[in-house]
């Protein structure tokens, strides 16, 4: 079955591809790293550890960080802490700068840096001039954490102490110096950490599908996709790039890249192969093919793919069941931070639909995903800063069925209220969630405590 999809990819054969660069090129060097987040603190104590003079900076002040328990681990590593501004006064001071992926780029000490001469990286980017082989990268829009997630579950049984990292998790940072030779990084990477990559050339790179997204901060989706497209700027002949055919930019993108191209393509058919997959949804039949192509790539056997990609359940926060009330089941798709990843979920379901959207403005257009209501959402119930913007659309395109809350407590009570035998309970809020919480993790995490509440209240 596999053969017939992505045709008879060259594998990559066992081999060291590059020898671990030397770690003590970072001993005595001034590091300014920006972003007390967990890639920032992972990378600061990486530097230490190396030899580095270290100072972490983070315009919030220790009162303001909403994380602090972080700094428990730059305890010990004579760690110097720069807080409550912009590092516009010290930049200078520094032979080397590690931003955080949160941060833009426009920022004046960012420019001031750069005229000074000073090279300016990523954690990524660190990681991989520490350990550059075996490393597997998964962007695009939407999709990424599953694919990411399958393609690690492959290299480890692979591969004993194959690690996923990156905007998945873990930094690449915590687990760089501790992986095995032959064991494989498979990393997934975001618009934002590639922006800060500059030698990053994964062996193996897979680009799932663009669609508008974090315009807010691209600016256009041109530019949006040009950093994507960082993924295969240093790859090869002897590399490989996994690219989505039926994707238009993608497509046009494997015109340009250097690397041997493996394409995949969504068949509608083997949405019901009974082998394949336990997710819902086409797309996610998408993310396996793209997760099986890039297994091949990496020599791993047919017979170990089957098996992991059989036994594979998902992602938490992507259309993650949690339980069943009255009938009526309720479904966590808070990774669903643009329309396109909530389309895919209301796409996902024949169900009629109790739906929880909105959040934080991403200066997204919501046309196209409340279009695909009518006929599926049985109930709309909008909460944070886009909820006047969707009901805009809404009105505008004839959708009437839907109401304001509060809160997120509130919507989950709104929509237990209407909810019938049958019915699907869906927070898939098409926008990102820094309004009302931390992260898509915390917002996801927060509706399953509160969904929780709901059986205990019965």
């Amino acid at each position: 079955m596999f053969d017939c999809v992505f045709g008879h990819a060259e594998l990559i054969k066992e081999r060291n591809i590059f020898a671990l660069n030397n770690t003590n090129k970072y001993k005595g060097k001034r590091v300014l790293v920006c972003g007390l987040a967990r890639s920032g603190v992972s990378s600061a104590v990486l530097l230490a550890k190396l030899g580095a003079f270290v100072t972490v900076q983070d315009k919030k002040t220790l009162e303001e960080i909403k994380e602090p328990e972080y700094f428990n681990n730059l305890s010990g590593y004579g760690i110097e802490l720069y807080l409550g501004k912009n590092p516009d006064d010290i930049v200078q001071n520094f032979d080397l700068i590690i931003i955080s992926p949160g941060i833009p780029y426009n920022l004046p000490f960012i420019e001031k840096a750069k005229s000074a001469g000073i090279e300016i990286i990523g954690e990524i980017e660190l990681a991989y001039r520490l350990r550059p082989q075996n490393i597997i990268a998964v962007t695009g829009t939407n999709g990424k954490t599953t694919t990411t997630a399958l393609i690690g579950e492959i290299m480890k049984a692979y591969k004993p102490g194959s690690v996923t990292v990156g905007n998945i998790g873990d930094p690449f940072t915590d687990k760089v110096l501790d992986l095995p030779e032959e064991a494989f990084a498979v990393v997934e990477v975001s618009s934002f950490q590639l922006e800060s990559t500059v030698d990053f050339k994964p062996q193996v790179a897979v680009i799932l599908n663009l669609t508008p997204d974090h315009l807010d901060r691209h600016g256009t989706f041109e530019n949006y996709g040009a950093v994507k497209e960082k993924i295969f700027a240093n790859q090869g002949e002897n590399d490989y790039s996994v690219i989505n055919f039926g994707d238009e930019m993608c497509r046009t993108m494997s015109e340009r890249v250097r690397s041997n191209t493996v394409f995949f393509q969504n068949v509608q058919d083997l949405e019901n192969e009974p082998y394949i997959i336990k997710l819902p949804g086409a797309h996610n039949v998408e993310n396996v093919m793209a997760a099986v192509a890039a297994a091949k790539c990496a020599g791993v056997p047919d017979e170990t793919i089957r098996r992991v990609v059989a036994n594979f359940e998902g992602v938490e926060h992507r259309i993650e069941f949690i339980t069943e009330i009255n009938g009526a089941k309720y479904y966590n798709d808070s990774k669903a931070t643009n329309t396109d990843a909530a389309i895919k979920a209301l796409e996902a379901f024949d169900q009629p639909i109790l739906l929880i959207g909105g959040g934080y403005d991403k200066k997204t257009d919501f046309t196209d995903w409340v279009n695909l209501f009518k006929g599926k959402v049985k109930k709309l119930v909008l909460i944070g800063k886009t909820s006047g913007q969707i009901k805009e659309t809404c009105d505008k395109n004839g959708f009437e069925d839907y109401t304001l809350a509060d809160d997120l407590r509130n919507a989950i009570r709104i929509c237990k209220e209407s909810a019938i035998c049958g019915d699907v309970v869906l927070l898939s809020p098409a926008c990102a969630s820094f309004d009302m919480f931390d992260s898509y993790e915390h917002r996801g995490t927060v509706f399953k405590e509160y969904v929780k509440d709901l059986i205990a209240d019965e």
